[in-house]
């Protein structure tokens, strides 16, 4: 199968039902499949390889992604908030695209000499090219084989240059066939996506709300009270968000948070705090929540903790059991995790390595034929973690943030869940600096709740406490913000060359 069969059976067996946008005046399936055609149609007008989409969330995405499976090229999501520099090198790759841009975004394409239109011109166009076309819906397509490119997502880059990642259309496929039943949502259920269009969730989420029949829509700028505003007034029964936007919604004062509609919520894309998911559950009893681990190499989740795994863990008094509300949760379904020690042999639960994952959703692949899958089909994630005694996988951070102190390797999410325990530090990072007796010393930032003031020893004796003298930062610094992705993840490089600066030497919180 590919991507449009999906939207072709979801025009088939619910064709009326609105599946894109608001509920009054938003885009059925098989209007989308209608706009799918007229787009594809365009882009072999164009002679296009691409699709290059530089522009927020909102309709025109699924248009889009159809479009281009139906035409057989790849749709290239691309992060509008890149600098002219990084862009032009990345588009550069792409000089046969159609690009589809918004206005305060177009130059770049326009530089790179690819034709653009905005998202609204995107839409009329591909409705009269639908229109116009003189053939069936679906008449003149000539989908694309399951093996050939559906995405192309460059990742964020946090810790080095981003990397084209290659999704195939038997990855995402795959997955949503693995993790969802087709028509399984009622009428009424509708998801929020609070994601940007270079996220992997943000395809994932079409895709797998369209075969299920929900209707889904995007908020384009986020903030608690317009989330929550949203939520109410379209009836929300699902939503999707990072976990700096749940610690938002729960930490700002002064707001309603009553969302008497919402069945679900899912949460991932970066570490949650447990204080912060705690709360939440707390606020929130009706609602189920589901922690989602994947990469973009993975066409999106492959693991979940479930709802019930969530309650149980908060209302445990066994420790082990409660431990598991910090973890990813199990492999879903088709997905195999290894875990492997230094030495490349798999770890015996509990131990800490590095993650392995195995599956027909899994790409490893990225733009130029490179690949990051072994002889065995596994995909080495570059994160740490571990799995217990029944399977839980527990994240530890990315590899390349371990500190090595001595000849000691140190996760820095053990730390920073010590210093997020205080009922004062709503955010904290630590992170590895050069030093020359110890080859790094451990360095943290916090963010403090307003007005509040917290003494940095008492903090490092928080974490003497509970871990050990070598595990504590040597400074602790307190900083208004962290630097974060709009997905949630932490650009640490960016943190590392802050406190590195001869200004931020000897501040503390």
């Amino acid at each position: 199968m590919n991507m449009s069969m999906l939207l072709d059976m979801a025009a088939e067996g619910f064709g009326d039902r609105v599946v894109i946008g608001r509920a009054d005046d938003g885009l059925t399936a098989a209007r989308l499949r209608e706009l799918a055609v007229g787009g594809a149609r365009l882009v072999r007008d164009a002679e296009a390889d691409a699709i290059v989409y530089l522009a927020v969330n909102g309709p025109a995405l699924p248009a889009a992604l159809f479009a281009a499976a139906r035409a057989g090229v790849p749709l290239v999501p691309v992060n509008y908030r890149l600098g002219d520099t990084q862009l032009d090198a990345l588009l550069a790759n792409h000089p046969r695209a159609l690009g589809i841009a918004d206005p305060a975004h177009s130059a770049g394409l326009r530089r790179a000499g690819l034709p653009v239109r905005s998202p609204a011109e995107w839409l009329v166009e591909v409705a009269e090219a639908a229109e116009h076309g003189g053939a069936p819906a679906g008449a003149d397509d000539d989908p694309a084989v399951p093996g050939a490119p559906a995405v192309l997502i460059y990742t964020s880059g946090t810790t080095a240059a981003p990397k084209g990642v290659v999704l195939r259309h038997h990855n995402l496929v795959s997955y949503v066939l693995g993790t969802v039943e087709f028509a399984g949502a009622d009428p009424d259920e509708a998801a929020l996506v609070s994601v940007p269009p270079y996220h992997i969730a943000a395809v994932s989420n079409v895709l797998t709300n369209l075969y299920a029949g929900r209707r889904a829509l995007t908020l384009e700028r986020f903030t608690p009270d317009g989330w929550l505003g949203l939520v109410r007034e379209q009836r929300i029964t699902h939503a999707m968000v990072v976990p700096t936007m749940l610690a938002r919604i729960m930490d700002t004062d002064g707001l309603d948070r009553s969302v008497p509609s919402l069945r679900a919520l899912a949460y991932g894309g970066a570490r949650m705090p447990v204080r912060v998911v705690e709360t939440a559950l707390r606020a929130w009893p009706h609602v189920d929540f589901v922690n989602a681990y994947g990469l973009t190499e993975t066409s999106s989740t492959i693991t979940v903790l479930g709802p019930q795994e969530h309650r149980t863990a908060v209302a445990s008094e066994d420790p082990m059991v409660r431990a598991r509300l910090g973890s990813a949760g199990l492999p879903v379904p088709g997905v195999e995790l290894e875990v492997r020690d230094v030495s490349g042999a798999v770890a015996a639960p509990g131990e800490t390595g590095q993650i392995w994952v195995r599956g027909e959703q899994v790409s490893g692949e990225y733009a130029g034929g490179n690949s990051a899958v072994d002889e065995r089909g596994f995909f080495h994630t570059r994160d740490r973690g571990r799995l217990d005694h029944d399977g839980y996988l527990h994240i530890e951070g990315r590899a390349d943030d371990t500190i090595i102190r001595g000849a000691e390797n140190i996760a820095p999410a053990e730390i920073e869940d010590v210093l997020l325990g205080h009922p004062d530090v709503l955010d904290a990072v630590v992170v590895g600096l050069p030093d020359e007796e110890w080859g790094q010393r451990i360095e943290a930032v916090v963010v403090l709740r307003d007005g509040v003031s917290v003494d940095p020893e008492a903090l490092r004796a928080q974490v003497r406490a509970t871990l050990r003298g070598s595990k504590t930062p040597e400074r602790i610094t307190r900083w208004p913000e962290l630097p974060r992705t709009p997905t949630g993840k932490l650009v640490r490089r960016d943190i590392v060359r802050e406190l590195t600066a001869e200004d931020r030497t000897g501040a503390g919180a």
